[in-house]
């Protein structure tokens, strides 16, 4: 019985953590793409900022929501380490010393959820019954 509690526990936890993370990026794309939440503008339709931001913000989105997740979260992932290495490594080694932080945090938080998937509160698991990716 307490075995099965736990289970419950982490299970939900795990939920709470895919989307808090779905929902701080997201907030990355509607900067970049909408202007919103303090943007000094927006990226211009065919850059790198802009196809960027528009992995932000429908990648938080389906993550948070728990749709398509591994999905999601794979291409996520993908993009923090081409912005990594794009932006950051050649500043220094180390991540708090060439700004990229944000980007390693992400990217790890991205492997953890292509490995466990949407986990128990997943709009993809109640309408298709199961997760597809």
């Amino acid at each position: 019985m307490i075995k099965n509690f736990v289970k419950g526990k982490e299970a939900n936890l795990y939920s709470v953590f895919r989307i808090l993370v779905g929902l701080m990026f997201l907030q990355h794309g509607m900067q970049k793409i909408l202007g919103m939440l303090g943007a000094q503008g927006t990226a211009a339709f065919p850059t790198i900022f802009w196809f960027a931001g528009i992995i932000e913000l429908v990648g938080g989105t389906f993550i948070a929501l728990g749709l398509f997740t591994r999905l999601a979260s794979m291409i996520a992932a993908l993009e923090m380490a081409i912005a990594y290495l794009m932006t950051h490594a050649s500043k220094s080694f180390f991540p708090i010393m060439n700004g990229g932080e944000l980007a390693v945090m992400f990217f790890a938080a991205f492997l953890v959820i292509t490995a466990y998937g949407s986990g128990k509160w997943s709009l993809e698991k109640m309408l298709l019954k199961k997760e597809h990716f």
